[in-house]
């Protein structure tokens, strides 16, 4: 195993392992995305409580679970890696020259994923951990009408949305930048790659947003 070690040690097998594991959690945003957008079918919550319990009790869900905050973590701490070497090796940063040698949320990953963990860390605290590990949400509560409740408040909302901002920035860079650590640096199909990443990015942080707002505003019923 020395020789995996020593791969996923090295500078490039960081990059990809952080590559892989981007997609992977991009993967699981579209579901997670997907599920919480059922809020939306204004039915007071029927479908959606639904697909919560079925995702709540599932064992095979239940066990993808554990490999989601795996991979979480591994990407986390790969990021941090990354972070810190890039600027052991670059003290002094390249010269930016208007904006065209690079985007600034390309530039700022690390204070992006900051803003994403403290955002991440109020989420489980509000559902995931209430729910799953304290047990603090009583039997009769639907997750629905905790959403109603966690949103009546606009904190919550405020961060939410500044949460979901930096998601949106995250996700530009990361998931044109993954696909091309993993080889598809073409100019053929970086173009649309980048196209596709963006829509992803945009429309995945608007549905999450919008969700908090809509609570807030009485919006669905």
């Amino acid at each position: 195993m020395s020789w995996l070690t020593k791969s996923l040690g090295s500078s490039l097998g960081k990059k990809l392992l952080m590559s892989l594991t981007g997609l992977f959690l991009i993967s699981f945003l579209l579901v997670h995305c997907t599920l919480n957008a059922l809020v939306f079918l204004q039915d007071g919550g029927e479908t959606f409580n639904k697909a919560a319990e079925f995702m709540a009790t599932n064992p095979v869900i239940r066990t993808m679970e554990i490999v989601l905050f795996l991979g979480l973590i591994v990407h986390m701490v790969d990021g941090l890696r990354l972070h810190f070497e890039n600027k052991s090796k670059r003290p002094v940063a390249y010269a930016v020259i208007n904006g065209k040698n690079s985007t600034w949320y390309s530039r700022s990953m690390g204070l992006l994923g900051t803003l994403l963990l403290l955002f991440l860390v109020m989420h489980l605290s509000h559902f995931w951990f209430n729910a799953r590990i304290a047990g603090t949400i009583p039997e009769q509560m639907t997750m629905f009408e905790k959403m109603k409740e966690v949103f009546v408040s606009p904190i919550p909302v405020i961060v939410y949305v500044i949460g979901c901002g930096s998601l949106a920035y995250h996700l530009m860079h990361g998931f044109q930048s993954a696909f091309q650590t993993i080889g598809w640096n073409h100019p053929k199909y970086m173009p649309t790659i980048k196209c596709i990443g963006n829509i992803y990015a945009i429309v995945v942080s608007l549905v999450f947003a919008a969700m908090p707002i809509a609570f807030h505003l009485n919006l669905i019923k």
